[in-house]
């Protein structure tokens, strides 16, 4: 028996393929897209577990299309602050207002998107071990916190004059790190049930769907292009957080 009636299905379906296409075509963001869809008709455990899920697949097959540019010294830094960062943000979760949280980074997303789209040339900065294993500690942080796994990399990635090729090949590594953690902390607190394995086999055909599409896609944009629809992404994820309720 199905979890869903025919009209939540189809909006499930049809959310998924999207997720994928905007995953595919800038490599992050899926569950910024989904979860507007998903949370009307599923739970929100049956939301988080399955973005997760997603999260995981396409996270892997980015890692996969981008392997020849992953430069291990950039990503393994990254990975190992967030490694530290996302326990850090789920405990902090007792103690902080999740509320006060989400707006603070959502002005954050909208100051940056708008202030990046503004026509001015700014000199990248200086990457370094430390940096970056700092970046990907405040990048877990937040991802412990809201569930976002990518606007801090990828925000740095931009900072740092970063091409698309090598921002893909640093930010998915980075975020794919972040739902592993994630996926074993829902594993521990048996929340990955049947009904979300269902769900799940249910709506990997659109995925892998919208992920095809989207590559296509991604293969027709230029840098400009590329930092435009980043930019694009960002500022959204900061106006869905800014959003009550």
């Amino acid at each position: 028996m199905l979890p869903l009636d025919a009209t939540a299905l189809t909006l499930f379906l049809l959310a998924a393929f999207v997720g994928g296409l905007t995953t595919g075509l800038a490599g992050f963001a899926m569950g910024l897209v989904v979860s507007g869809v998903w949370l009307h008709v599923l739970t929100p455990v049956q939301t988080t577990a399955l973005i997760v899920g997603y999260g995981l697949f396409v996270q892997a097959h980015g890692v996969w299309t981008f392997r020849h540019a992953i430069d291990f010294r950039r990503v393994l830094p990254l990975i190992a602050g967030g490694a530290i960062g996302v326990p850090l943000g789920v405990l902090l979760l007792a103690h902080l207002d999740p509320v006060w949280v989400r707006r603070a980074v959502g002005v954050l997303l909208v100051s940056y998107s708008a202030y990046g789209a503004l026509p001015l040339k700014i000199s990248p900065l200086r990457v370094t071990f430390p940096t970056d294993g700092a970046v990907g500690f405040f990048n877990g942080v937040l991802g412990g916190l809201t569930g976002l796994a990518g606007p801090i990399v990828v925000i740095w990635c931009q900072l740092t004059g970063v091409p698309r090729h090598a921002q893909r090949a640093i930010f998915q590594p980075v975020i794919f790190g972040a739902f592993v953690l994630t996926a074993i902390g829902l594993g521990v607190d048996g929340e990955i049930k049947r009904d979300v394995v269902t769900l799940f086999a249910l709506g990997l055909l659109p995925v892998l769907g919208g992920i095809w599409a989207g590559l296509h896609l991604y293969g027709r944009l230029d840098e400009a292009g590329f930092r435009r629809l980043v930019l694009g992404l960002l500022f959204v994820s900061g106006l869905v957080l800014l959003v009550p309720g």
